[in-house]
């Protein structure tokens, strides 16, 4: 079984650099999703609110029988209940789907420029992981002026922010301001969907080269840059492929090349108009 190496957060909480995502998952194939990746060696699993599976993401974690101190499990508070209040309720309520005593990381989902209530919900986040009910918070999809004001009007650091980056997007500013801040970058979409990125010759070249699959060296190409990833998938020889990452290594002309790639393409939502509660 692949040993999946860590970060250490800036609040010295370790975390998997590569997770297993069940983002657009239904909930009636999360359970058995959920546990063909814990067979298959992750221990990070990333959920939210909003994709409707954290029950079943915790009935996998507990058929799992897998100690709870080995794994390490993140959802996030949706936009429609944000504020201090309605935080600390779904708080209780993701703890409550999830069949856990406490979360490993628990992120704002958004921003949600126009609601302007991320401030007041971080200081709730600042209270579930003061009581110890939470290891780490963080934040998802936040860009530089959002993460100023957070530093500005409150106490904790986020330790991480996870935000659409692959290499159609490579967020080069964004990483820069997380790695001057101590801010962890995890990667959501990190192949982009697949599809026309895999296909890119460059990414095939280097594939041949390494003899690996293109979804392989684009998530490689992650982890060198020193992001957390967490690809999806549902069919198990992919979930499988998608953790064998660690016996290969891009060189310079490779991380070049892909380099080349960045075109500013968003396959979701802009953080700065996105307001759906």
């Amino acid at each position: 079984m692949t040993t999946i190496p860590t970060v250490d957060l800036n609040n010295g909480v370790a975390m998997p650099r590569v997770g297993f995502g069940v983002f657009q998952v239904p909930a009636e194939e999360t359970t058995q999703a959920v546990a063909t990746a814990l067979e298959a060696g992750y221990r990070s699993i990333d959920t939210a609110t909003a994709y409707g599976n954290e029950a079943a993401v915790g009935r996998a974690l507990h058929q799992s029988g897998l100690p709870r101190a080995e794994l390490f499990v993140t959802t996030k508070l949706w936009n429609s209940d944000q504020g201090y209040d309605e935080t600390l309720r779904a708080f209780d309520r993701s703890l409550a789907d999830l069949g856990l005593d406490h979360l490993d990381l628990y992120l704002i989902h958004w921003p949600v420029p126009d609601a302007d209530r991320y401030v007041d919900t971080w200081r709730a986040l600042e209270k579930v992981h003061a009581e110890g009910r939470v290891r780490a918070i963080g934040v998802s999809n936040f860009q530089p002026h959002h993460l100023d004001r957070l530093a500005q009007e409150s106490d904790i650091v986020p330790a991480v922010n996870q935000i659409e980056l692959h290499p159609y997007l490579q967020q080069t500013e964004l990483r820069a301001y997380h790695a001057a801040h101590g801010i962890v970058t995890e990667a959501w979409s990190p192949l982009a969907k697949g599809g026309e990125l895999l296909a890119e010759p460059a990414v095939t070249a280097i594939a041949g080269k390494h003899g690996r699959t293109p979804a392989q060296i684009v998530l490689r190409w992650h982890l060198q840059l020193g992001n957390v990833v967490i690809p999806k998938s549902v069919t198990p020889s992919r979930v499988r492929e998608n953790l064998d990452l660690f016996g290969f290594e891009l060189d310079d002309g490779d991380l070049a090349e892909l380099a080349k790639l960045e075109k500013g393409l968003r396959t979701g939502p802009d953080p700065d108009t996105f307001n759906m509660r």
